[in-house]
């Protein structure tokens, strides 16, 4: 009995002494990655990609709106085969802008993926290395909202140690959304 007795205590030591040892962590990961220097160049990047996606549409809607402009008033005038032609025309540009659209968008993707993925890989690295730093079991994301709560007594935020693995300013923040 006084063995187990001893053991039992032993284990309580151990398991309390264990627990102290933990730490865990929580960053704002969507923060870091929007503050660091690297976004600021990609911004630019995407911006243009996006201006010159959005400048191809325009002209593409600019001749729709020409042709479909010229439809409206000549088609009184015009015999049944003509009117057909025209018809088939103004369909066939606007399948061509919808498809056009769904390229885009995946286009814009990928170049987003492409931009981006450097940047979030960095990010990460500065987190992983300030977690083996600083000796954390775990550093959770917050930013994504799947982390319903975080003991912050118990949690220590590394967001700032991270912004200073990156080299990023104390000074620059996160912009306040306009209109609220």
């Amino acid at each position: 009995m006084k063995k187990t007795l001893l053991a039992v205590i032993a284990l309580i030591f151990t398991v309390n002494s264990f627990a102290q040892e933990l730490k865990f962590g929580h960053v704002n990961f969507q923060e870091i990655v929007y503050l660091m220097d690297e976004m600021d160049s990609a911004r630019v990047v995407l911006e243009k990609y996006n201006k010159d996606i959005q400048s191809t549409y325009d002209s593409m809607m600019m001749e729709f709106q020409r042709l479909y402009g010229e439809y409206q008033q000549m088609a009184m005038n015009w015999s049944p085969a003509v009117l057909e032609a025209k018809q088939k025309e103004l369909q066939d540009i606007e399948v061509r802008l919808q498809e056009f659209q769904q390229s885009a968008q995946i286009d814009m993707q990928n170049k987003q993926q492409e931009v981006l993925a450097p940047i979030q890989m960095k990010a990460n690295e500065a987190v992983q290395k300030v977690g083996r730093t600083n000796g954390f079991i775990y550093i959770f994301d917050t930013s994504m909202g799947t982390i319903p709560f975080v003991n912050e007594t118990l949690s220590i935020d590394v967001t700032s140690l991270v912004k200073q693995e990156l080299k990023i300013s104390p000074d620059k923040k996160l912009p306040v959304p306009q209109g609220m």
